[in-house]
């Protein structure tokens, strides 16, 4: 009997999940793998990808071919571009990004941390610990990923050894009590023959604890763990002006979506920059009115008075309003070829506001390896550093550990339009 027959039928909402960890850990199969065994892949894709393992010369389907779309990914047997699948068991639904392995794609891994509740970091049984998996670990604490769980992957490699297993677990401990991590698990897990992603297996009967497919269905969704403050970001104003339907001719609706907590018909707000207040006259959402919006749906929000708003402003609850900075401490990680300039100006973008910004200081840049902070003036490709940003305008900003939305931000290049970084406030 599968392990997801046993399962509570209730619905545990959206998980958005990360895995990480160095090249050829294993990632793209641990993905193929939960997917196989949970039965989600369709009878084509699982076709083609037997036909494709067949040519290469393997005896069995290559599961890491689900994520490995890119044509460069296949040959060289990595993972580039983060690569995104969506599946559910029937009690929640999935959306898994499985991110670049190799330090040169490090950025790659960034952007898909971003929006992640809980992360996968894989090791390699055989290999224990490398600069990879401190990296990637440190990149998803950063980030706020508030659960990490961390599986010592091929352990069919190793014959199942119990010892291996524990070693690597008390030398990540270590790390993650220097690194301040507090929610870690672990798991022995072989991704090529399945042994404790969806069914248990009998190759590991000193683990007792949950196979990794259980840890998923029960860990918490975003936005579930404690209370958060309403902020809705304005992207677009709405103005039909159509003389030839009344309801339309005044109407004003602000568009875009809330980035977190909830808002309903007659609560008193407030818009920011101008500081005006009023009250929420009608929630709409796909032409529909409805009674309440909650976090992630995207919405039109009417006020019952004319208030000067565009996009770029930001609608708070009066009681609950963010502090207006124009200097900010963050964390970043600095994505371009080209590397920082102090000298130049950058334009920041936070939720849907767009602001020039000068580099105050660089605080100190991290040494992944050593957990050191080093003094800099420049940042290269990779490089995780604590930097000073003055700005040209206010931001409305949370910290980042409070609002994941509204505490972080991109750093974009001006002669180029390229986002050259991304930030995280302190």
């Amino acid at each position: 009997m599968s392990a997801l027959e046993n399962l509570p039928e209730i619905d545990n909402g959206l998980l958005r999940f990360l895995t990480c960890g160095s090249v050829d850990d294993g990632k793209s199969t641990l993905i193929g793998r939960l997917l196989f065994d949970s039965k989600t892949i369709l009878a084509d894709t699982l076709n083609a990808m037997e036909k494709t393992s067949a040519k290469r010369g393997m005896t069995a389907v290559d599961l890491s071919l689900l994520t490995d779309g890119l044509q460069a990914e296949r040959e060289q047997g990595i993972t580039i571009d983060v690569a995104y699948r969506y599946f559910s068991t029937g009690t929640r639904k999935y959306i898994i990004a499985d991110a670049p392995g190799h330090e040169q794609y490090t950025r790659n891994m960034v952007t898909a941390a971003s929006t992640a509740n809980l992360a996968i970091i894989l090791i390699d049984a055989r290999k224990g610990m490398l600069n990879q998996t401190r990296r990637h670990s440190t990149l998803a604490h950063l980030l706020g990923i508030p659960h990490l769980l961390v599986a010592v992957n091929k352990m069919d490699l190793v014959d199942y050894d119990q010892a291996t297993y524990e070693n690597i677990k008390a030398e990540y401990l270590k790390f993650a009590h220097k690194m301040g991590l507090k929610d870690v698990r672990f798991i022995p897990l072989s991704a090529l023959s399945g042994d404790m992603v969806v069914d248990r297996g009998e190759r590991m009967p000193w683990y007792e604890g949950p196979t990794l497919i259980n840890i998923l269905e029960t860990a918490p969704a975003a936005h579930t763990e404690r209370p958060e403050a309403f902020r809705f970001p304005v992207q677009f104003v709405c103005r039909p002006q159509d003389s030839a339907n009344p309801e339309l001719h005044d109407y004003r609706g602000f568009m875009g979506r809330v980035e977190s907590g909830e808002i309903a018909v007659g609560d008193a707000v407030t818009v920011l920059p101008n500081g005006l207040s009023s009250r929420v006259k009608a929630i709409e959402i796909g032409g529909q009115k409805i009674d309440r919006a909650i976090h992630e749906q995207s919405v039109t929000l009417l006020l019952e008075d004319e208030i000067d708003t565009s996009r770029g402003d930001m609608i708070v609850k009066s009681a609950e309003a963010p502090e207006a900075v124009k200097q900010i401490d963050a964390n970043v990680c600095w994505m371009s070829e080209t590397p920082m300039s102090p000298a130049r100006t950058y334009l920041i973008r936070h939720t849907s506001r767009e602001v020039k910004a000068k580099i105050a200081k660089i605080d100190y840049r991290l040494d992944i390896n050593t957990m050191e902070h080093e003094p800099v003036d420049t940042l290269a490709m990779n490089d995780i550093a604590r930097l000073t940003l003055k700005l040209a305008q206010p931001i409305f900003a949370d910290p980042y550990r409070s609002n994941r939305a509204t505490g972080a931000f991109i750093i974009i290049d001006e002669s180029t339009n390229n986002t050259v970084g991304a930030g995280m406030i302190v």
